[in-house]
């Protein structure tokens, strides 16, 4: 992590504030169409993903499902190859948007969401996602507008908890309680944690810590810090706070959570031959098919140990290696280069899809991830022959790396 000043907020939590673990930054119950968890839904598609690489339906749910689970590279890689088994349908768009979200790049979403609904999605269906993005740009009355569009539909308790945060974040908090009462009144397990939120973000710290304190006792010394400096965010800033658990660090971004996002290795298809895809995943669980659910399961993904709070994935990481074909602080220029690079040699640039690493002092225009070092190495000698020079870029844990809208 970089800069000096860190709140590390899920440490704390899985210490003894588990109420307050952020929600996943995929929408609730739309990973699966039966009643199971996150990791369950993503290992019964993988299991079906083993014996059929190209089952749409399977993909797409397993993209969700890695959302649900806080993992957004992963799911970039179901959605990316979703998109070329059916380049037409719009769910691996509104995936990519989802993605894009998750990973605090909100303007880089709206692009996807704006293909999603010209390839025929209603609105509905991302709108939960695609509020939160505006949100994260400080645009809250659109933002709102959006979470009550998608209440009507299978996002509707996510885009209820996240429509009170956001009228928590305008300063109507007692409107942000009043809608989080229905979700009280089924005994919603996250109300707990969006209420102390909203108590955080009306500038009742106390208040808020009393309200983790009700639920876990003696557990609110631990954010205590983080919540005191909540109400001095920016509007922006406190929308990416609690949802995602991104918090401002010394005037940049950096990752709240005590733990990696989970990354699974070889998960980010970006085209089916020279380009590793999920194929090195698939392979891996092939052997697992036959196995119990329950064990692939496990093997998948093992569940945090707090048992108050939401499940995460825990998958060992490993490195992925890039290219590097620009860097620079303007990602939309950034985006316009690959659309020229891509124009100009389309041969060379067919099926590779563009991602963009940030980190506090520029940007980088990545494609990838390869195989291994040889891969890598082969399509930069390719590049060379165009004029395009390319360098090795190989991620580390810190590294946020999410699609990158070149269209």
């Amino acid at each position: 992590m970089r800069g000096s000043l860190q709140f590390r907020l899920a440490g704390a939590l899985v210490a003894g504030a588990c109420a307050l673990v952020a929600a996943p930054a995929a929408a609730q119950g739309s990973y699966s169409q039966y009643d199971e968890s996150p990791a369950s839904a993503l290992a019964r598609y993988v299991r079906t993903l083993a014996s059929e690489p190209k089952d749409f339906d399977s993909l797409i749910g397993a993209g969700k499902a890695a959302l649900a689970l806080g993992d957004a590279q992963a799911a970039a890689g179901f959605f990316a190859r979703a998109d070329d088994v059916n380049p037409q349908s719009p769910l691996p768009q509104a995936g990519m948007g989802a993605v894009s979200v998750a990973n605090g790049d909100p303007r880089g979403a709206l692009p996807y969401f704006e293909r999603a609904q010209q390839r025929g999605a209603s609105v509905a269906t991302f709108a939960c996602e695609r509020g939160l993005a505006y949100d994260l740009m400080g645009q809250q009355q659109q933002a709102q507008a959006d979470y009550r569009l998608a209440m009507s539909g299978a996002d509707r308790d996510e885009a209820r908890r996240r429509l009170a945060l956001s009228l928590a974040i305008s300063g109507n908090r007692s409107a942000a309680l009043d809608t989080l009462a229905p979700l009280s009144a089924k005994g919603d397990t996250e109300v707990s944690r969006v209420r102390a939120f909203v108590l955080a973000l009306s500038g009742d710290s106390n208040a808020a810590m009393n309200a983790i304190n009700a639920a876990m006792p003696g557990s609110a010394t631990n954010v205590a810090p983080f919540l005191q400096r909540l109400p001095s965010l920016s509007a922006g800033q406190k929308a990416a706070a609690v949802n995602l658990g991104i918090f401002p660090d010394s005037g940049d971004i950096a990752n709240a959570y005590a733990a990696p996002r989970p990354g699974a290795p070889g998960m980010t298809a970006v085209s089916a031959d020279r380009l590793a895809g999920i194929d090195g995943v698939l392979q891996a669980h092939a052997t697992q098919a036959a196995s119990p659910p329950a064990q692939a399961t496990q093997l998948a993904y093992a569940p945090t140990p707090a048992p108050a709070a939401t499940q995460r994935a825990v998958v060992p990481y490993r490195p992925k290696v890039w290219l590097q074909l620009a860097s620079g602080q303007d990602v939309d220029g950034l985006a316009k280069q690959f659309h020229q690079l891509s124009a100009d040699n389309p041969d060379l640039f067919a099926g590779i899809k563009p991602y963009v690493s940030r980190s506090a002092d520029r940007a980088r225009l990545l494609v990838g991830p390869f195989r291994g070092q040889s891969d890598a190495s082969i399509f930069a000698d390719d590049l060379k022959t165009v004029g395009v020079d390319a360098f090795r870029f190989t991620d580390s844990q810190d590294d946020r790396i999410a699609p990158l809208a070149a269209e």
